[in-house]
């Protein structure tokens, strides 16, 4: 576990440079994201679904799989960046790591919505 002083540094950090400080921003940009997006999507289903049966136990399937999912695909592909980032020498700016977070949660929501994976 990373202590909270590690990951808050007031002033910010001018550039990320350590494997380990790459890897970190990308994942909690990731995972933050994806519960936000999976945070509106489980406000939707409880507004639309709460006098289903089994419809309003829908919500907390939503924000489990906003968990897992980042857990899982978002700490392997924050692996993959950090170590390319790392074996070309380059240091990241942490506004980077905002952006490569996010876009890993924009593409698995593109990937959900147009069902593209089925046809890999």
């Amino acid at each position: 576990m990373v202590p909270a002083k590690e990951i808050f540094v007031f002033p910010p950090i001018p550039s990320l440079t350590s494997f380990k400080d790459i890897w970190l921003n990308c994942f909690l940009f990731n995972l933050f994201s994806s519960l936000f997006v999976h945070a509106v999507a489980a406000i939707v289903a409880i507004k639309k679904l709460h006098k289903h049966q089994w419809g309003r136990f829908l919500p907390i399937l939503i924000i489990i799989i906003g968990v897992i999912s980042p857990l899982t695909y978002g700490a392997l592909t924050s692996v993959a960046i950090a170590a390319i980032y790392k074996a070309a020498g380059f240091s990241m700016a942490p506004i980077y790591s905002l952006v490569w977070g996010v876009a890993q949660t924009v593409v698995i929501v593109f990937i959900s919505f147009t069902r593209f994976l089925f046809t890999l």
